[in-house]
């Protein structure tokens, strides 16, 4: 029996481009789809970063008295290390740093001194960083360990200040539960671009304020910062972060900017939203409305 052996045709030239097209167009129908899960991803977890914050503060009022944290103190600390007594900043994010389950990092920063300097500047918080904050580098902005999420200024700061046991407070006039407007309907923590102009050393998460210039939305000047004497100016949709400004709000999601409510509930706020229903939901005792594009 003769057995006919066949050659094996290989592709054309013109089948296999017809197949590398093929190709090139499912990855061009696959791309948009899987930016769309990574940007989802994103904003979940931003979300996420969001609620654990609220959360910090209401565990932080539960285990004083109700209190919601200062905007800054300082104290007078014996530095273990050295036997020495020290004055130490503790800013706002730093109090929050045992209810986010950082407690050796709160009291290592605590006996520092100065503790927005090196080294403690360079300790990265990854829930204080929005995954799409595309200002960031590393967990970074200027070289030093930032923050994508801005306090509301009329809720932590804008409210009483003096000494009690020896420490300088500067803390808010309400407890978490005597806001007047409700917790549901007022903002606790709004996003930014960290590296937006003007921000520099506001960036930093552990950067002190005693003049309370961390914050968004004051309505009184701030000394020695002209920067930042606005009132809740609107927020800024899609801008990239070296167009943001830092006194206004700003997020890498483009079409929403997420806000972390009193309540502990995360609020993804549209471009619909007007800027009085904004300031409504800043102003903690302003008697006013959240609108219907809320």
């Amino acid at each position: 029996m003769i057995r006919v052996l066949r050659k094996m045709r290989g592709f054309t030239l013109i089948e296999l481009l017809v197949v590398i097209a093929i190709i090139a167009i499912l990855i061009g129908l696959l791309l948009p789809a899987v930016q769309k899960v990574r940007q989802a991803a994103a904003r979940m977890q931003c979300g996420n970063n969001l609620k654990q914050l609220g959360l910090a503060i209401a565990n932080y009022a539960g285990a004083n008295q109700d209190n919601l944290p200062p905007a800054m103190v300082y104290a007078n600390y014996n530095n273990p290390a050295t036997g020495a007594n020290v004055g130490a900043w503790t800013p706002f994010y730093c109090s929050l740093l045992p209810y986010i389950e950082q407690q050796n990092l709160y009291q290592s920063i605590g006996l520092t001194g100065n503790s927005w300097n090196a080294p403690n500047n360079l300790y990265v918080i990854k829930t204080y960083l929005c995954p799409s904050d595309t200002s960031l580098s590393n967990g970074m902005a200027g070289g030093q360990s930032a923050t994508s999420y801005l306090r509301n200024y009329q809720l932590f700061d804008a409210s009483n200040s003096g000494t009690v046991l020896g420490s300088t407070w500067q803390h808010s006039q309400y407890d978490i539960g005597n806001i007047p407007d409700g917790n549901s309907n007022t903002i606790a923590f709004a996003e930014r671009f960290a590296s937006a102009a003007g921000n520099g050393y506001n960036a930093n998460w552990l950067y002190y304020t005693q003049n309370a210039n961390w914050g968004y939305g004051t309505t009184a000047p701030v000394a020695g910062n002209l920067a930042w004497n606005n009132p809740i100016l609107a927020p800024q949709f899609n801008v990239p972060y070296t167009a943001a400004l830092g006194q206004q709000c700003s997020s890498g999601h483009n079409t929403a900017i997420q806000c972390g409510m009193m309540d502990g509930s995360v609020k993804a706020v549209g471009t619909a939203v007007s800027l009085a229903t904004w300031q409504a939901a800043f102003t903690p005792a302003g008697q006013d409305l959240l609108g219907s594009n809320w």
